[in-house]
């Protein structure tokens, strides 16, 4: 008889789409489990008028889906990796990391090959983040940014129906739900530092589940695991979230393990940058250390504003 695995998933196209793959992954390596899909709306998903920075993110996405878990009713959540807090709650782990999709974020236009370059002057472009807000701010002062919420498919229906010029998602969500003919261009990850954690999907479960966390090891990816602790160690020491303009993207090479890290202002007139190498084998001290580094630069002063803003 095979052994049934409970998921707890958001309600959203996207969310669906990362459980119902998590679950075809399980399957597929392990013969004996079947996994079943728990819907759970969270409170992110209620409130869909109001900016996330001025929500407050601690769990936004999480919470009900970690309640969830701690009281037996999933088994393993499922999420965006840039959506999980870097602090969990006692008795909670994060116990696997899948392969990474493509972290960078796109350009949606109307037209192929708009590209935050050759944008005209004073154009308007649509963002839910303020980590994105500052990065283009910083290489195009002159443009006017303006907010959007809802899902992927919600923001592109908003923005085909809008007069903006542009709109900046993550790549990963836009391709993973086969809406690739909207994009426009590729912005690098040089240019805009990826949110942390981005295009990585994470699998909470409860601690001290034995079966799952073994079954876990099947779809587990031990460099993408290594590059995220990085960036979450580094967002974790700067104590950012959706309230504060903070990015990290780290990638696990031959050589060691390379990370970039920003912070900016909210309006992009100030930004720290820096990329670094460190051991494969402390991916968070590398992590714990940039953070540092940037604030001793001169980012605590940014960061201390924003907080008390």
């Amino acid at each position: 008889m095979k052994k049934k695995i409970v998921i707890g998933t958001r309600k959203s196209d996207l969310a669906l789409w990362q459980s119902n793959f998590v679950k075809r992954e399980i399957e597929k390596r392990n013969r004996n489990v079947t996994v079943e899909l728990k819907k759970i709306t969270t409170k992110g998903d209620k409130i869909l008028d109001v900016a996330l920075s001025k929500i407050g993110d601690k769990g936004l996405f999480t919470k009900e889906l970690e309640n969830a878990l701690l009281s037996g009713t999933i088994d393993l959540a499922v999420h965006s990796l840039k959506d999980l807090p870097t602090e969990l709650p006692a008795g909670l782990k994060l116990a696997a990391v899948t392969k990474r999709h493509a972290p960078e974020d796109v350009i949606i236009a109307r037209r192929k090959n708009v590209t935050l370059e050759n944008l005209p002057e004073g154009a308007t472009v649509a963002t839910g983040s303020l980590r994105r807000k500052s990065q283009v701010l910083s290489l195009r002062p002159d443009l006017n940014i303006v907010e959007i919420r809802g899902n992927v498919p919600t923001r592109i229906k908003k923005f085909l129906d809008s007069g903006w010029d542009a709109m900046i998602l993550a790549r990963a969500g836009v391709e993973r739900l086969k809406l690739k003919r909207y994009v426009s261009s590729i912005i690098p990850t040089y240019a805009i530092v990826p949110a942390v954690g981005q295009g990585a999907l994470g699998i909470e479960i409860k601690d001290g589940n034995e079966f799952i966390e073994e079954i876990l090891k099947s779809i587990h990816d031990s460099d993408v695991y290594l590059a995220v602790l990085a960036e979450r160690a580094f967002l974790r020491t700067l104590e950012g979230g959706c309230q504060t303009p903070v990015a990290a993207y780290a990638e696990v090479k031959s050589n060691g393990l390379y990370l970039s890290g920003f912070v900016g202002s909210l309006d992009g007139t100030v930004t720290f940058r820096k990329r670094v190498r460190g051991s494969k084998k402390n991916p968070g001290t590398l992590g714990n250390q940039l953070a540092k580094e940037m604030l001793r630069a001169g980012a605590k002063e940014i960061l201390d504003e924003i907080y008390g803003k």
